[in-house]
């Protein structure tokens, strides 16, 4: 699938940062080395990546810190590991379409560089980068916001493990449903294999998911497993939660961005 051009996603930047981003920065980020290296040695993504990074993880750690008060540093970093790797930010890439808009060289073009984990997550981050150059930590921690909450969130409510398969494995084991079963198939050839993975949970099966893992694969099958099952029991715990009081957190101060992340 050729590059697409960069205009829809300029747009979307916008709609969500609510700011312009400089275009000759945004073509670098988009720029992935083998395109560079073919290309006569043009400048790559690499080095907005490294910031990209940074930012990253700046934000998801400040949200981390204030919405947790009362979690240790050790579960603060395991929360966001489970945010900020490689899978949750190709997932999160995949979401806008990012791989549709990197330049790539003729060797990942065929070899289905645009769906590559590895290369979508440095991409996010690079892009994340060119944010924070365009504009400042309070514009990029917008944009953070805008893709990362639902991630952020969705952590706190994983097992010990923090991964859907560990996740999966408590609550089949609190429902007495026994031990989830992975099944697997692959097709394709070996430099674009993909793989299809069913769970079986009380010889249902709850969950399906692909990807170019087999530890992917697995992961995405037991993350809709999860929410197949946390779904049938919800009518439970709320009948249970009836005439209880709610509770108010108490009032913590501004987390970066947070003037803006409201928006957008």
């Amino acid at each position: 699938m050729p590059q697409r051009p960069v205009d829809a996603l300029i747009a979307h930047l916008h709609e969500v940062v609510g700011q312009d981003i400089d275009e000759p920065l945004l073509l670098r980020s988009l720029t992935h080395r083998s395109y560079a290296y073919e290309n006569g040695g043009l400048p790559n993504n690499e080095r907005l990546e490294f910031l990209g990074d940074s930012v990253l993880g700046l934000v998801v750690t400040d949200s981390l810190y204030r919405e947790h008060p009362d979690l240790a540093e050790g579960q603060l970093a395991k929360l966001r590991a489970a945010v900020v790797n490689m899978r949750a930010l190709a997932d999160v890439a995949r979401t806008f379409d990012l791989g549709q808009y990197v330049m790539l060289g003729k060797g990942e073009e065929a070899t289905g560089g645009r769906d590559k984990a590895s290369i979508l997550a440095d991409t996010l981050e690079a892009l994340i980068g060119t944010v924070f150059l365009s504009t400042d930590i309070d514009f990029a921690a917008r944009f953070v916001h805008h893709h990362f909450d639902p991630l952020i969130e969705e952590a706190a409510t994983l097992g010990a493990g923090l991964d859907w398969k560990t996740s999966l494995q408590e609550m089949a084991a609190g429902s007495a449903l026994g031990s989830p079963e992975y099944r697997v198939a692959e097709q394709g050839p070996d430099h674009e294999k993909e793989f299809h993975a069913r769970v079986v949970v009380g010889e249902e099966v709850l969950g399906e998911g692909h990807g170019r893992s087999k530890k992917e694969a697995e992961q995405k099958a037991a993350k809709e497993a999860w929410h197949t099952l946390d779904a049938r029991r919800t009518p439970v715990n709320a009948a249970t939660s009836v005439g209880r009081g709610s509770s108010t957190d108490p009032a913590v101060e501004p987390s970066v961005g947070a003037a803006g992340s409201s928006e957008g």
